[in-house]
């Protein structure tokens, strides 16, 4: 997580959650991340509708110059980006997990600007989340956003991110007891020197 926006919405998910999933979507307060409000958004998980967004802060509808609030969160990928994002939003609700990625947004006249986009669960029934609440912020400001759109982004790395994951990265931490050595032969030596002085030969047990 390069980004402050990313990383304290991410601190600020996984106090709420405590030992739970996921928090639940009336105990997020606005208040309580005001600063990266206008970096935030909330989508409905909602597979067949494409995840519409329910709320958008000021800077996230700036990179795309328009109101988002019902756009499909999909409708913003281009084409080969899709079945990726697709594969992702399926793997935050059967693995309950968040995904941090970087992204490039495309302008119509071909430029582009680099992001960083977090998605996490909120309000998990019967182990789907009803809600993604996340972050796209812009890693380093060009001059032209604002005025030039972003009309399509693209999916460059990412990784899972959560408490489950955490566990499994904890067990891969820890190092698997070392094979138990041979316990060496016991070798007994007869009495002590025999009569001609010289010493007895030793026998393995």
């Amino acid at each position: 997580m390069k980004l402050g926006a990313t990383r304290e919405l991410y601190a600020y998910w996984d106090r709420l959650r405590g030992g739970r999933l996921a928090p639940e979507r009336a105990e997020i307060e606005p208040g309580a991340i005001r600063r990266i409000l206008a970096d935030t958004f909330l989508l409905d998980f909602d597979v067949a509708a494409g995840h519409p967004f329910r709320l958008a802060g000021t800077r996230v509808g700036a990179i795309f110059g328009r109101e988002l609030k019902q756009i499909p969160f999909m409708s913003l990928w281009d084409e080969d980006a899709l079945p990726a994002v697709r594969d992702l939003s399926l793997a935050i609700a059967h693995e309950t997990s968040g995904i941090v990625a970087s992204a490039t947004g495309i302008t119509g006249d071909r430029l582009d600007v680099s992001l960083e986009l977090l998605l996490l669960p909120i309000a998990v029934r019967h182990d789907v989340p009803a809600r993604l609440i996340g972050t796209l912020a812009v890693m380093q400001t060009p001059h032209w956003l604002g005025v030039n759109p972003v009309t399509a982004l693209r999916l460059g790395g990412y990784r899972h991110v959560g408490p489950a994951i955490d566990r499994v990265a904890t067990l891969r931490l820890v190092e698997p007891a070392p094979a138990a050595r041979p316990r060496p032969k016991l070798t007994l030596l007869e009495g002590g020197r025999s009569k001609d002085g010289h010493s007895p030969q030793a026998k393995n047990g």
